[in-house]
């Protein structure tokens, strides 16, 4: 090839790519990364910042190993510092150290700051490996495309426009039966779910439990798609949210593990411990107003656990299902007066059943109708106000704005025995004297 025929080649190449980057995008795709990555070292860089802003952070990476790293850092300079970061996150941390060395410092600061996510975000977690599929595209050109990753396994393909805007999601098994010339604009679920790069984890997990998708797509904040999340990464999510729950309800941080230092499980645990400890004390001294009853009637003493215990289960189960409720968004706190009712007549009806039980129980071992009546009208009171607390405590926490799966079962335990204890022995002292 003469010198003029590669000069020509070379400016028909500049306004194919300046002018054209989809249709580019879409040749260069089909290339060896060798040679694509050989083809843009051909062109000024200039020509080439609309292409670079178009494709798939997985591609844009493959070719970012393949060029001198002063030319990828003088090219990730000129990019907008998320695309620049879509690209860096599929390095190796010493092939991006050592073109981040490239940049100026006010560069080198933006793209760290656009690389690091919140640890439980979203952005986090996402694998960014995923390509661009365009609407317009066949399955032929697709598979061509496919076959050129045999390095990754696809089980999705995500569209999307000219801006790299999420389009649609197609199924690999639907690609592979189609006919080779019908395009994916045909094939594709329009309008898919996706989730922003900023979400937390119980975001993530609530969408997991409502489509019990296998991939989530992740998007910034114009929808362009940075990267998806994978079936294991969210159910090893899921499992993490529904441990760090057990752990906030009991007044333990979401950040302490089981082999946390010493200091810092004990400086996350001790402020919730000093509340429960307030609040034991308050049940305490309901039980210290009735002194004088039980000193008159010791058989009290003995079944005060009974009627307390009752009941913190009782409120326990009212307040798993109201948390469960809350989480995965079937109840919201504008229906707490549905809620609530609902589990006034379930505390009431346990109540009766459990009592009567336990009255038949104790009848038996005290030989006193009076003490049976007493410990059942306190028991069917102390589950019915257990069960309406469970059902109240995590709507007043999510309507004050705070996290309804913390520490709700301390104050839930003070609730119910406090209740338990009020209403066993404040009905023992209306009948104190029948039981002489």
């Amino acid at each position: 090839m003469s010198e003029d025929t590669a000069a020509l080649d070379r400016a028909l190449q500049e306004v194919f790519f300046d002018r054209y980057p989809a249709e580019a995008i879409t040749l260069l795709e089909r290339m060896h990364s060798d040679q694509a990555a050989e083809t843009l070292l051909g062109i000024p860089l200039e020509k080439s910042l609309k292409l670079w802003e178009r494709l798939s952070p997985e591609y844009g990476a493959r070719l970012l190993q393949r060029l001198p790293t002063d030319y990828a850092g003088r090219l990730l300079e000129q990019l907008d510092p998320n695309r620049a970061a879509g690209y860096l996150r599929g390095l190796e941390e010493e092939e991006r150290e050592s073109i981040l060395a490239c940049l100026n410092s006010a560069s080198q600061q933006d793209l760290r700051r656009a690389i690091a996510y919140p640890e439980d975000s979203a952005g986090a977690m996402m694998d960014t490996r995923i390509m661009y599929f365009r609407p317009g595209m066949t399955v032929t050109e697709a598979l061509d495309i496919l076959r050129t990753r045999v390095d990754h396994a696809y089980h999705k393909l995500y569209t999307v426009d000219d801006e790299n805007r999420i389009h649609g999601i197609l199924d690999i098994e639907e690609l592979a039966i189609a006919d080779r010339d019908t395009r994916l604009a045909a094939l594709e679920r329009t309008e898919p779910v996706v989730v922003d790069a900023m979400s937390d984890r119980e975001e993530l997990v609530e969408l997991f439990e409502r489509y019990r998708m296998t991939d989530l797509p992740v998007v910034d904040f114009e929808r362009r798609l940075l990267g998806v999340l994978r079936y294991h990464v969210l159910v090893g999510a899921a499992l993490e949210e529904s441990s760090a729950d057990l752990q906030t309800m009991v007044g333990v941080s979401k950040d302490e593990r089981a082999l946390s230092p010493v200091l810092f499980a004990t400086r996350k645990r001790l402020p919730w411990l000093q509340v429960n400890l307030a609040t034991a004390f308050l049940a305490a001294a309901v039980v210290g107003l009735f002194e004088n009853t039980i000193a008159q009637y010791t058989a009290l003493a003995v079944l005060l656990p009974v009627v307390a215990g009752q009941s913190g289960n009782t409120g326990a189960q009212a307040l798993a299902v109201t948390m469960r409720g809350l989480a995965l968004k079937e109840v919201y706190p504008r229906m707490w007066l549905r809620v609530v009712s609902k589990e006034l007549n379930v505390g009431f009806l346990n109540g009766i059943a459990v009592a009567l039980t336990t009255g038949a129980g104790v009848y038996v071992w005290s030989q006193s109708p009076w003490l049976a009546l007493i410990i059942i009208l306190s028991m069917v009171l102390s589950m019915v106000i257990a069960s309406v607390a469970g059902a109240a405590i995590p709507i007043l926490l999510t309507l004050s704005g705070q996290d309804p799966a913390q520490s709700s079962s301390i104050f839930l335990t003070t609730i119910t025995d406090i209740a338990g204890f009020f209403s066993f022995l404040g009905i023992a002292t209306l009948f104190l004297g029948m039981l002489q």
